[in-house]
């Protein structure tokens, strides 16, 4: 299995995640945040880059060895999907939101045969909304979905009950939990702010702050 705390540490390194319980910051769904995870920030560090994309690799060869071929979510997911699939010599796909509203209107990218067994890749899991939209094409698509991964999640309760209710199986790289024990542990971030961090998880919707 992989090194939750060596990941985080790597997100770190690369300043993909950014932790400011003073000053939060405002998510597009118009949430407060005393984080911001930006994943795409790691594609410009080579050699993180290379540790997150084999880690992910080991992930999905121990957990899902049946998969017949990963699809990444759009668009940060597809990246890492692309150079897993690369160094595990599978097929790649990639789900948009919504399909095309021009040429052949395809919301699923990549060759596919209805019946084959897929991992969605992801870069970041808050709520679970985008990845299950995207579970949701490719099952209508006639493939079957044997998991799911991702670099990081928030760990939030309603994204746990919605994967469960699914069934979806998912295994992330490293958790918000684990990435504010070693912000403690490294003093980028005192225990007062550690408290309101995971206060700020446990209601995100309607937490205002310091």
């Amino acid at each position: 299995m992989n090194d939750a705390k060596v990941v985080a540490e790597k997100l770190l390194q690369a300043s993909a995640v950014k932790l400011s319980p003073e000053n939060p910051f405002t998510w597009a769904s118009g949430w407060k945040s005393p984080i911001y995870c930006d994943n795409r920030s790691i594609l410009s560090y080579p050699f993180i880059r290379d540790f997150v994309k084999s880690e992910m690799c080991n992930v999905l060869f121990e957990q899902f060895s049946e998969a017949d071929a990963l699809a990444g979510v759009a668009t940060a997911g597809i990246a890492w999907g692309a150079m897993a699939a690369d160094q595990l010599k599978l097929p790649f796909l990639y789900v948009r939101p919504k399909p095309k509203d021009h040429g052949l209107g395809n919301q699923i990218e990549g060759r596919f045969e209805p019946g084959q067994k897929i991992v969605v890749v992801e870069d970041l899991v808050s709520t679970g909304k985008s990845s299950l939209q995207a579970v949701d094409a490719l099952e209508a698509a006639g493939l079957e979905i044997v998991g799911m991964v991702s670099i990081f999640t928030y760990d939030f309760t309603v994204a746990k009950e919605a994967f469960e209710k699914r069934n979806l199986k998912y295994h992330p790289l490293t958790t918000y939990p684990v990435l504010l024990e070693l912000a403690l542990e490294k003093g980028i971030i005192q225990q007062e702010q550690a408290d309101l961090l995971l206060q700020w998880r446990e209601d995100p919707a309607n937490w205002t702050g310091v």
